[in-house]
């Protein structure tokens, strides 16, 4: 295993979904015939702090020549790639997928690299070393005020065809001709906006679902406010400012300078199909602070992704938060012990925290939840009630079988209940009986 490295540090790296899925698909031993890594001490075990200072390998494609890939590790922009093949895509899936196989404990070390490997550190040092004789922050502001206008470009070609699409009509939408939404979504990731570019791409899986004209221009309105928020960023209050960055895909790593230590109550689990790729997300609740976090982890097909917390559970840790959002990694992680259920409010309640989250991030797609005296009833349809006579409808994408479950579980009682809100419905997670058994759903 690498060093302080693991899969989902490379899938982050990833300028979008599709890169992703590729890359897992790629990172197969015997699509490198060759393969290395070169050790800053190769006395040093593998797994030593620092330990790695470059990856290279050669991946056989479509062509007769394979694709010379090479991952930097070391430096203050590192990582950093460099691969043969055409894509347009930074980091390419090569470049990933030679992540993948290093991360996994499938690089070994081996001498001097290669001549074009020696060639492109030296000359990377050199940028380096001319860097580095400008102040830090001002090279780090000119690279970020790049991005920023290049993300820009890429927006204000997106609002044109946006406006396209408006005076197409829904009539002649493309539906699930993926090459329509590809095609805008590749124009995205050469502006850096690869997070943008993934909810483009994903229109055409909406266009298949019930009600989908209503679905698709509520996507466009949602695309149209992230692209006049992001034109207005310096006349937005600070919060609303960092999440719009946050949403145009310009942050991707959390802040370590401050970590929120609390205990951390274990409200859910949900897995989720992320193509090739398995995601998996687990929402926590602060007891002192009150903060929501989300821990995600993704593995490939076949593979189960990291549990970092157990429902029924409490821990505390020290936890480090995407700037603007409520994603977060672990850092350090201290006592675990059972848990009592979590305190809960009325579907009222539910609908405040809801609206309370929206209101701060309009692009928000699920909220966590927790219902106390809750019960599930059917009427047309699966609703989740409490002593007030309030409902709330069931997402109809669940397991038919989990409202079922849900019912049998109470046994008439009522339950305190955990569950992703949405703008579908709810999706539960995890109950709790009356005698505080917490049941995954």
């Amino acid at each position: 295993m690498s060093e302080r490295w693991n899969t989902d540090d490379v899938a982050a790296l990833a300028p979008d979904a599709s890169s992703r899925k590729a890359a897992v698909k790629v990172a197969r031993t015997a699509s490198w015939p060759v393969l290395g890594r070169l050790a800053a001490d190769p006395t040093e075990a593998a797994d030593a702090p620092g330990g790695t200072v470059a990856l290279w390998g050669a991946c056989a494609g479509s062509g007769k020549k394979p694709y010379q890939t090479a991952v930097h590790l070391t430096g203050p922009s590192a990582p950093a790639s460099k691969c043969s093949c055409p894509s347009r895509k930074f980091p390419c899936k090569h470049a990933l997928a030679l992540l993948h196989l290093w991360v996994e404990g499938r690089v070994e070390a081996a001498g001097d690299p290669p001549d074009w490997v020696a060639d492109w550190l030296i000359r990377r040092d050199a940028t380096t070393e001319r860097r580095d004789a400008a102040p830090d922050a001002e090279a780090a502001a000119r690279r970020t005020q790049r991005r920023e206008e290049r993300v820009a470009e890429g927006f204000a070609e997106l609002e044109l065809w946006l406006r396209d699409q408006a005076q197409a009509g829904l009539a002649g939408a493309p539906g699930r001709d993926y090459g329509h939404w590809d095609g805008m979504a590749a124009r995205l990731v050469d502006a850096q906006a690869g997070r943008v570019a993934d909810r483009v791409r994903e229109l055409g899986s909406v266009c298949a679902k019930d009600e989908w004209p209503g679905r698709l221009l509520t996507e466009f309105a949602l695309l149209r406010l992230l692209i006049t928020a992001y034109r207005r960023r310096d006349d937005l209050p600070e919060p609303l400012r960092a999440t719009v960055r946050a949403r145009a895909g310009l942050v991707t790593a959390p802040d370590e300078s401050a970590p929120v230590r609390d205990t951390w109550q274990v409200l859910g689990r949900r897995d989720f199909p992320a193509g090739q790729v398995r995601g998996r997300r687990i929402w926590l609740r602060g007891r002192a602070t009150e903060r929501v976090a989300m821990l995600v982890s993704f593995a490939p097909t076949g593979r189960t992704p990291e549990t970092a917390a157990r429902v029924g559970t409490e821990f505390e840790a020290d936890l480090a938060f995407y700037p603007a959002e409520r994603r977060a990694s672990l850092v350090a992680r201290h006592a675990e012990h059972r848990a009592d259920p979590p305190p809960g409010g009325s579907l009222d309640d539910a609908l405040k925290s809801w609206a309370s989250a929206v209101a701060a991030d309009p692009w928000l797609e699920e909220w966590p939840v927790v219902v106390r005296d809750a019960a599930v009833a059917h009427r047309d349809g699966w609703w989740l009630t409490d002593p007030s006579g309030a409902a709330l409808p069931v997402h109809r994408a669940v397991a038919p079988s989990q409202p079922w479950r849900l019912a049998a579980v109470s046994g008439g009682a009522p339950l305190t209940v955990a569950a992703e809100w949405t703008p579908s419905g709810l999706r539960p997670l995890t109950a709790w009986t009356a005698e505080g058994r917490a049941v995954p759903m």
